[in-house]
């Protein structure tokens, strides 16, 4: 894969053409040719989102403290979404993008329904 780079001449190896790509993952991150976050963390938001719904029963387990739920929720979901986000870019729409998935989740998590409004202070505290 080139990065950023205008050169478009065949790279050989031992004399066979070296194929380009577009994307590839690496270490459960997708690296794209332009250097955009924008499918990893589409793909890490999928993830978390697999990893919040597998643990459902956890959610709406009456017996489990809302602050045990919570320490779940940043063991396991969290550390999913945030899983080599040391790399990305961030803008505010990306930023904006990974609060509101957190925020749906806690939303679900602490029963809060939507047409109850609470301030995201609220939600966060």
């Amino acid at each position: 894969m080139r990065a950023n780079t205008k050169q478009q001449d065949k790279i050989k190896l031992k004399g066979e053409d070296l194929e380009d790509f577009k994307s590839f993952t690496y270490l459960g991150s997708i690296i794209t040719e332009s250097g955009g976050t924008e499918e990893d963390v589409k793909s890490r938001i999928g993830k978390a989102r697999l990893a919040f719904n597998t643990l459902r029963p956890v959610w709406n387990a009456s017996p489990i403290s809302t602050k045990t739920k919570l320490r779940i929720f940043t063991t396991n979901v969290i550390a999913t979404l945030l899983y080599g986000s040391e790399t990305w870019k961030v803008t505010q729409a990306l930023s904006n993008k990974l609060q509101s998935f957190v925020n749906k989740c806690l939303r679900k998590i602490l029963r809060i329904h939507w047409p109850e409004k609470t301030s995201k202070k609220e939600l966060l505290k």
